[in-house]
Formats: structure tokens, C-alpha cells, sequence
């Protein structure tokens, strides 16, 4: 039977899914002062992403399979701030629970690093906790612009 830092080592090198930031407001750019809503997505394709269970892996003689769960998230707003570690995937407005409003102008890189854990089973066997994490931080960046809004005072149309 492999040992359990075999089957450790095995679950960090799975092939993984990067997480990926959205933001809302959408379009690339959101306002000086104002709640910019953050969530953490994961693409679809031929890597795993948390909720998915992992094709069997051989190990010496034994086919072990993985379940993948997400521990935790960070979100790096790229102003020098961060959400710190949170379960929460976060969310758009207006029920979002991961929000930053940034204080200036210009271009910021996004980032949202996530910690995965999850459980084995060995032979089709009983599901076990892992115990331990796959760190996916340093992930590529989304670029925003940060625009500031100006108010103008019109007249009132006539007619």
C-alpha cells in the first residue's frame, strides 16, 4: 500500500485549475470610492477544479482517486490590500461578501489565490480526509483600471 505521504505528495501534483478574479462592476473598470464586488471562478477543461474527483492516479500498485475541495481564498486587489484568507468564493453585487473600494486612480492586477484540500479513497474504497493543502497562490493577474467619475451640472432641457 503507498504510504500517506505518498498519497500527500500524489494530490499536490494533480493537475489543478487556476482560480481567475471577477469583478463587478464589469467591463475592466470600476470607480475610486466605490464597493467593487470580487469572485474567484474556475475554468472548465482538462484540470481539476474544487467539486471534482480526480481520474485514478497509480500508485506502486494501487489506483487512488481524489475528490477536490477548496479550503480557503485570498483576493489581492493590487493597491497593496487583500481580502486575507476566507471560505467565501465571494459574489457580485448586491450579495457579495468580498468587496474593496480603492482609494486612486490607475491600473491595478487582480489576483485570487486559493487553497485546496479534499479527500482519497485507495481501490475504490472508503473516502478519507487528505490532510493536507495544494497552495495555488501567484496565480496570473487580471489588469483593472480604476477611473475616477466627474459630475457635471446641466440644464434642465426645455420643450
Amino acid at each position: 500500500m503507498p504510504t500517506f505521504g505518498q498519497i500527500q505528495q500524489a494530490f499536490r501534483e494533480l493537475p489543478f485549475c487556476k482560480p481567475s478574479p471577477s469583478l463587478q462592476p464589469v467591463g475592466g473598470k470600476t470607480v475610486v470610492n466605490l464597493a467593487t464586488y470580487y469572485e474567484a471562478g474556475w475554468p472548465d477543461g482538462a484540470c481539476l477544479s474544487p467539486g471534482e474527483t480526480s481520474a485514478k492516479v497509480q500508485l506502486l500498485s494501487w489506483s487512488v482517486e481524489f475528490k477536490v475541495a477548496a479550503r480557503d481564498y485570498r483576493f489581492s486587489y493590487g493597491d497593496g490590500e487583500s481580502s486575507g484568507w476566507t471560505t467565501s468564493t465571494g459574489g457580485g453585487y448586491p450579495d457579495g461578501d468580498i468587496t474593496h473600494a480603492y482609494r486612486d486612480i490607475g491600473s491595478v492586477d487582480v489576483r485570487v489565490d486559493a487553497r485546496l484540500t479534499g479527500s482519497y479513497r485507495v481501490d475504490g474504497g472508503a473516502w478519507q480526509d487528505i490532510d493536507t493543502v495544494a497552495d495555488l497562490q501567484d496565480e496570473p493577474a487580471a489588469t483593472y483600471d480604476v477611473v475616477e467619475a466627474k459630475n457635471r451640472l446641466q440644464a434642465e432641457p426645455t420643450g
